[in-house]
C-alpha cells in the first residue's frame, strides 16, 4: 500500500483488490505518525510501545523519534513471525537509545506488558501507539477492552496515539473493502467516529481531537484536509 518491496503475496492481493484510494490514505495515515511521533517526542516523551508495527517501512517510529531525542526507548510489537526477520535486519536505532521488537499478539495485553517492561520503564510516561491495527479486531474480540487494559497499566502523563479505518468519507467503499479483505481471509470492521470515541474514554484528547488523519496537524497552519480513511486521535493519560 506504501509502495515498498517488503511484503508478501497475500497483501499484494488484497492491495490490488483494495479502491485506488486506499493507496493515498495508507500514505496519509503514515504521515499522521510522522507528525504525532515527532511531536511527542519533542514534548519530552522518550519511550514508545508500538504495537501492530508490519514489516518496518522507513522512515519507521524510532528513526523519527530518536532523530530528536537519541536516547528513546521504542519498542515494535506484531503477531506475524514473518516480520521478525526484517525487524531484526531494519530496526537498528541510536547507541544511546533502545529499540526492540515482540513477536506478540495486541489480543493478550499482558504478556505485551510484561515482555516490553523489559526495555521499557513503566514508572515513567510512555506512548502506547496502535496505528491501522485496531479495525481488524472484530466486535466480538472486545478491542474496546484490550485497549483499556494496556491504558490502564500506562502511569499518568503517557499518550494514546491511534489511528482506526473508516468509511465515514467514503461511502463509495461501502462493501468493497471488506470483500477484498474477506478474500484474503483478513478480518475486518471499519468502524464510525462515534464507534472511535470509546478507545479515548478517560483521556484527555490533546487538540485538534478525533479528527482525520489529514486534520491532525499541532506545529505549523494546517493544509486544506483531504478525504481520509482514517479516524485519528492522540490523548493523554490524566
Amino acid at each position: 500500500m506504501l509502495g515498498g518491496k517488503d511484503n508478501y503475496p497475500v497483501d499484494q492481493q488484497v492491495g490490488e483488490a483494495l479502491p485506488a484510494e486506499t493507496r493515498r490514505n495508507a500514505a496519509r495515515n503514515r504521515a499522521f505518525m510522522h507528525r504525532a511521533a515527532a511531536w511527542l517526542a519533542r514534548n519530552g516523551i522518550d519511550q514508545f510501545l508500538d504495537i501492530g508495527s508490519g514489516i518496518p517501512t522507513e522512515p519507521t517510529m524510532h528513526q523519527i523519534v530518536q532523530a530528536i531525542s537519541p536516547e528513546a526507548r521504542i519498542v515494535y510489537a506484531d503477531n506475524d513471525p514473518s516480520v521478525l526477520p526484517h525487524a531484526q535486519a531494519l530496526l537498528t536505532g541510536t547507541p544511546e537509545g533502545v529499540t526492540g521488537f515482540l513477536h506478540a499478539d495486541v489480543r493478550q495485553p499482558a504478556a505485551i506488558l510484561e515482555r516490553a517492561g523489559e526495555k521499557l520503564d513503566f514508572a515513567r510516561p510512555v506512548t502506547l501507539s496502535l496505528l491501522a491495527l485496531l479495525h481488524f479486531l472484530p466486535d466480538d474480540e472486545d478491542p474496546y477492552g484490550v485497549v483499556r487494559t494496556f491504558v490502564e497499566a500506562l502511569p499518568s502523563g503517557s499518550f494514546l496515539l491511534l489511528s482506526h479505518g473508516t468509511a465515514d468519507q467514503h461511502p463509495e467503499w461501502e462493501g468493497k473493502i471488506g470483500a477484498a479483505y474477506e478474500k484474503g481471509a483478513i478480518p475486518l470492521r471499519l468502524r464510525t467516529r462515534g464507534e472511535v470515541e470509546p478507545f479515548f474514554e478517560g483521556l484527555e484528547l490533546v487538540a485538534p481531537g478525533l479528527v482525520s488523519a489529514t486534520e491532525w496537524y499541532r506545529e505549523g497552519p494546517a493544509p486544506a484536509p483531504e478525504r481520509s480513511g482514517f479516524h485519528v486521535g492522540v490523548a493523554r493519560v490524566p
